[in-house]
Protein backbone atom coordinates (compact mmCIF):
# COMPACT_ATOMS: atom_id res chain seq x y z
CA UNK A 1 0.00 0.00 0.00
CA UNK A 2 1.40 3.10 -0.85
CA UNK A 3 0.35 6.93 0.19
CA UNK A 4 1.78 10.24 -0.81
CA UNK A 5 3.87 12.26 1.78
CA UNK A 6 5.23 15.92 0.18
CA UNK A 7 4.30 14.46 -3.43
CA UNK A 8 6.10 11.56 -2.98
CA UNK A 9 5.73 7.97 -2.76
CA UNK A 10 5.83 5.71 0.33
CA UNK A 11 5.39 2.45 0.96
CA UNK A 12 3.15 2.30 4.54
CA UNK A 13 3.93 -1.01 5.35
CA UNK A 14 7.14 0.32 5.51
CA UNK A 15 6.79 3.68 7.16
CA UNK A 16 3.45 4.56 8.05
CA UNK A 17 2.48 7.65 9.70
CA UNK A 18 3.65 6.83 13.15
CA UNK A 19 7.15 6.48 11.81
CA UNK A 20 7.25 10.48 10.88
CA UNK A 21 9.27 12.46 14.16
CA UNK A 22 9.65 15.45 12.32
CA UNK A 23 7.02 17.33 10.06
CA UNK A 24 7.80 20.50 8.61
CA UNK A 25 5.33 22.25 6.97
CA UNK A 26 6.11 25.51 4.82
CA UNK A 27 8.72 26.79 6.55
CA UNK A 28 10.28 30.12 5.91
CA UNK A 29 13.31 31.45 7.80
CA UNK A 30 14.47 35.24 7.59
CA UNK A 31 17.35 36.95 8.63
CA UNK A 32 16.42 40.51 8.40
CA UNK A 33 15.58 41.12 5.10
CA UNK A 34 17.67 38.37 4.34
CA UNK A 35 14.90 35.27 3.21
CA UNK A 36 17.54 32.08 4.09
CA UNK A 37 14.91 28.96 3.84
CA UNK A 38 11.78 29.23 1.49
CA UNK A 39 8.88 26.81 1.60
CA UNK A 40 10.62 24.03 3.20
CA UNK A 41 8.29 21.06 3.52
CA UNK A 42 10.03 17.19 4.64
CA UNK A 43 9.01 14.88 6.52
CA UNK A 44 11.90 13.07 9.07
CA UNK A 45 11.40 9.46 9.38
CA UNK A 46 12.09 7.73 13.16
CA UNK A 47 15.37 5.28 13.30
CA UNK A 48 16.53 6.97 10.11
CA UNK A 49 19.92 8.71 9.50
CA UNK A 50 18.47 11.26 7.08
CA UNK A 51 21.30 13.62 5.88
CA UNK A 52 20.98 17.46 4.44
CA UNK A 53 23.66 17.90 1.72
CA UNK A 54 24.00 21.46 -0.75
CA UNK A 55 26.33 23.71 -1.55
CA UNK A 56 27.48 26.26 1.00
CA UNK A 57 25.17 28.94 2.20
CA UNK A 58 22.20 26.56 0.71
CA UNK A 59 20.31 26.79 4.09
CA UNK A 60 21.07 23.18 5.09
CA UNK A 61 22.29 24.20 8.78
CA UNK A 62 19.88 27.46 9.26
CA UNK A 63 17.21 24.46 8.75
CA UNK A 64 18.89 22.26 11.02
CA UNK A 65 18.65 24.58 13.66
CA UNK A 66 15.21 25.19 13.10
CA UNK A 67 14.45 21.65 14.65
CA UNK A 68 15.64 22.92 18.22
CA UNK A 69 15.14 26.54 18.13
CA UNK A 70 18.72 27.29 18.01
CA UNK A 71 17.69 30.09 15.62
CA UNK A 72 15.62 31.71 18.75
CA UNK A 73 18.91 32.44 20.14
CA UNK A 74 19.68 34.96 16.76
CA UNK A 75 18.34 38.18 17.29
CA UNK A 76 17.19 38.90 13.88
CA UNK A 77 15.73 35.59 12.97
CA UNK A 78 12.31 34.80 12.31
CA UNK A 79 10.58 31.57 11.48
CA UNK A 80 7.44 31.33 9.88
CA UNK A 81 5.37 27.90 9.04
CA UNK A 82 4.83 25.19 11.55
CA UNK A 83 7.23 22.24 12.39
CA UNK A 84 6.09 19.27 14.91
CA UNK A 85 8.05 16.91 16.62
CA UNK A 86 5.35 13.78 17.16
CA UNK A 87 2.46 16.01 16.21
CA UNK A 88 3.17 18.98 18.97
CA UNK A 89 3.92 22.26 17.45
CA UNK A 90 7.76 22.89 18.73
CA UNK A 91 7.21 26.88 17.99
CA UNK A 92 4.15 26.95 20.49
CA UNK A 93 4.73 29.59 23.22
CA UNK A 94 3.90 26.75 25.73
CA UNK A 95 7.12 25.16 25.01
CA UNK A 96 9.83 25.30 26.75
CA UNK A 97 13.24 25.68 24.48
CA UNK A 98 15.42 24.40 27.05
CA UNK A 99 13.74 21.30 27.50
CA UNK A 100 13.12 20.14 23.70
CA UNK A 101 16.76 20.71 23.92
CA UNK A 102 16.98 17.91 26.05
CA UNK A 103 14.46 15.80 23.85
CA UNK A 104 16.60 17.08 20.73
CA UNK A 105 20.08 16.89 21.16
CA UNK A 106 23.16 18.56 18.87
CA UNK A 107 26.64 18.26 17.91
CA UNK A 108 28.30 20.77 16.65
CA UNK A 109 30.80 21.26 14.03
CA UNK A 110 33.42 21.48 16.28
CA UNK A 111 34.25 19.21 19.42
CA UNK A 112 33.51 21.47 21.84
CA UNK A 113 33.95 19.69 25.14
CA UNK A 114 33.08 21.98 28.50
CA UNK A 115 36.50 22.47 30.05
CA UNK A 116 35.27 20.23 33.12
CA UNK A 117 36.18 16.90 33.47
CA UNK A 118 34.78 13.89 31.15
CA UNK A 119 32.51 12.87 33.70
CA UNK A 120 31.19 16.25 34.32
CA UNK A 121 31.33 17.08 30.58
CA UNK A 122 28.22 13.89 30.21
CA UNK A 123 26.94 14.41 33.50
CA UNK A 124 26.23 18.23 33.37
CA UNK A 125 22.75 17.49 31.27
CA UNK A 126 21.28 14.76 33.35
CA UNK A 127 22.00 16.91 36.70
CA UNK A 128 20.36 20.11 35.56
CA UNK A 129 17.04 17.85 33.93
CA UNK A 130 17.15 16.45 36.80
CA UNK A 131 17.38 12.87 35.24
CA UNK A 132 19.29 11.57 38.57
CA UNK A 133 18.37 11.35 42.10
CA UNK A 134 21.84 9.85 43.19
CA UNK A 135 25.22 9.68 42.28
CA UNK A 136 25.02 5.93 41.34
CA UNK A 137 22.39 6.96 38.96
CA UNK A 138 24.59 9.85 37.47
CA UNK A 139 27.24 6.59 37.28
CA UNK A 140 25.22 4.66 35.50
CA UNK A 141 23.69 7.53 32.78
CA UNK A 142 27.41 8.47 32.51
CA UNK A 143 29.16 5.22 31.87
CA UNK A 144 26.06 4.30 29.32
CA UNK A 145 26.15 7.56 27.36
CA UNK A 146 30.02 7.05 26.70
CA UNK A 147 29.19 3.33 25.89
CA UNK A 148 26.29 4.56 23.41
CA UNK A 149 29.02 7.07 21.98
CA UNK A 150 31.66 4.10 21.95
CA UNK A 151 34.14 6.05 23.98
CA UNK A 152 34.05 4.19 27.35
CA UNK A 153 36.76 1.49 27.30
CA UNK A 154 38.97 4.55 26.10
CA UNK A 155 37.91 6.55 28.81
CA UNK A 156 36.71 4.71 32.00
CA UNK A 157 40.12 5.29 33.97
CA UNK A 158 40.71 8.70 33.88
CA UNK A 159 37.08 9.96 34.28
CA UNK A 160 38.15 13.17 35.90
CA UNK A 161 40.91 13.75 33.22
CA UNK A 162 39.62 17.07 31.70
CA UNK A 163 37.77 16.41 28.81
CA UNK A 164 39.70 18.81 26.87
CA UNK A 165 42.68 16.71 26.94
CA UNK A 166 41.60 14.03 24.68
CA UNK A 167 42.21 13.70 20.77
CA UNK A 168 39.54 15.79 18.67
CA UNK A 169 38.07 12.64 17.52
CA UNK A 170 37.58 11.92 21.06
CA UNK A 171 36.43 15.10 21.95
CA UNK A 172 33.67 14.74 18.92
CA UNK A 173 32.40 11.12 20.70
CA UNK A 174 32.51 12.94 24.21
CA UNK A 175 29.84 15.44 23.09
CA UNK A 176 27.87 13.45 21.35
CA UNK A 177 28.06 11.24 24.69
CA UNK A 178 26.91 14.43 26.27
CA UNK A 179 24.15 14.95 23.92
CA UNK A 180 22.52 11.57 23.86
CA UNK A 181 23.02 11.80 28.11
CA UNK A 182 19.44 13.48 28.21
CA UNK A 183 17.84 10.28 26.85
CA UNK A 184 17.20 12.28 23.46
CA UNK A 185 14.57 11.37 20.92
CA UNK A 186 16.17 13.29 18.47
CA UNK A 187 20.12 14.15 17.82
CA UNK A 188 21.28 16.65 15.35
CA UNK A 189 24.93 16.67 13.76
CA UNK A 190 26.01 19.89 12.32
CA UNK A 191 29.27 18.74 10.21
CA UNK A 192 30.06 16.78 12.66
CA UNK A 193 33.35 15.62 11.08
CA UNK A 194 34.74 17.82 9.34
CA UNK A 195 37.18 19.35 11.87
CA UNK A 196 38.43 15.14 11.93
CA UNK A 197 40.88 13.38 10.66
CA UNK A 198 39.93 10.01 8.05
CA UNK A 199 40.52 7.69 11.19
CA UNK A 200 38.52 9.48 14.02
CA UNK A 201 35.77 10.28 11.09
CA UNK A 202 35.46 6.63 9.90
CA UNK A 203 34.71 5.95 13.88
CA UNK A 204 32.08 8.48 14.22
CA UNK A 205 30.17 7.23 11.00
CA UNK A 206 30.05 3.97 12.41
CA UNK A 207 28.79 5.67 15.48
CA UNK A 208 26.42 7.09 14.03
CA UNK A 209 24.91 4.04 11.98
CA UNK A 210 24.87 2.34 15.51
CA UNK A 211 22.98 5.41 17.16
CA UNK A 212 19.85 5.21 14.50
CA UNK A 213 18.74 2.28 16.45
CA UNK A 214 17.81 4.56 19.35
CA UNK A 215 17.59 7.69 17.39
CA UNK A 216 15.98 9.86 14.83
CA UNK A 217 20.05 11.19 13.36
CA UNK A 218 19.75 13.96 11.25
CA UNK A 219 23.35 15.55 9.93
CA UNK A 220 24.41 18.41 7.89
CA UNK A 221 27.58 16.81 5.98
CA UNK A 222 29.67 18.78 2.92
CA UNK A 223 31.03 15.40 2.18
CA UNK A 224 28.54 13.77 -0.32
CA UNK A 225 30.64 10.06 0.06
CA UNK A 226 29.60 10.76 3.75
CA UNK A 227 26.09 10.80 3.14
CA UNK A 228 25.94 7.71 0.94
CA UNK A 229 27.61 6.23 3.64
CA UNK A 230 25.54 6.85 6.76
CA UNK A 231 22.35 8.01 5.80
CA UNK A 232 19.22 6.09 4.80
CA UNK A 233 17.33 9.41 2.98
CA UNK A 234 19.07 12.43 1.54
CA UNK A 235 17.45 16.16 1.31
CA UNK A 236 19.35 18.50 -0.97
CA UNK A 237 19.17 22.16 -0.21
CA UNK A 238 19.88 24.64 -3.16
CA UNK A 239 19.86 28.62 -2.48
CA UNK A 240 17.08 28.44 0.28
CA UNK A 241 14.81 25.55 -1.08
CA UNK A 242 14.76 22.29 -0.34
CA UNK A 243 15.01 20.61 -3.71
CA UNK A 244 15.09 16.92 -3.41
CA UNK A 245 14.27 14.54 -0.58
CA UNK A 246 14.32 10.81 -1.10
CA UNK A 247 15.77 7.95 -0.52
CA UNK A 248 19.64 8.10 -0.83
CA UNK A 249 20.62 5.73 -2.89
CA UNK A 250 18.09 7.73 -5.33
CA UNK A 251 19.35 11.17 -4.64
CA UNK A 252 23.24 9.49 -5.84
CA UNK A 253 22.30 7.23 -8.85
CA UNK A 254 18.82 8.63 -10.14
CA UNK A 255 17.51 12.09 -8.81
CA UNK A 256 14.84 13.78 -10.41
CA UNK A 257 15.66 17.02 -10.27
CA UNK A 258 18.28 18.39 -12.66
CA UNK A 259 19.91 20.94 -10.10
CA UNK A 260 19.97 17.63 -7.48
CA UNK A 261 22.25 16.02 -10.65
CA UNK A 262 24.57 19.11 -10.95
CA UNK A 263 24.86 19.21 -8.01
CA UNK A 264 25.81 15.52 -7.48
CA UNK A 265 28.00 15.38 -10.88
CA UNK A 266 29.75 18.55 -9.49
CA UNK A 267 28.54 21.15 -11.87
CA UNK A 268 27.10 22.80 -8.86
CA UNK A 269 28.59 23.87 -5.71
Amino acid sequence: METKVNNMQIDTRIVGEDAIKIAARDVQVYYGDTHAIKDVNVDILDKTVTAFIGPSGCGKSTFLRCLNRMNDTISIARIEGDIRIDGEDIYDRRVDPVQLRAKVGMVFQKPNPFPKSIYENVAYGPRIHGLARTKADLDVIVEQSLRRAALWDEVKDRLEAPGTGLSGGQQQRLCIGRAVATNPEILLMDEPCSALDPIATAQVEELIDELRSNFSVVIVTHSMQQAARVSQKTAFFHLGHLVEFDETSKIFTNPEDPRTESYITGRIG
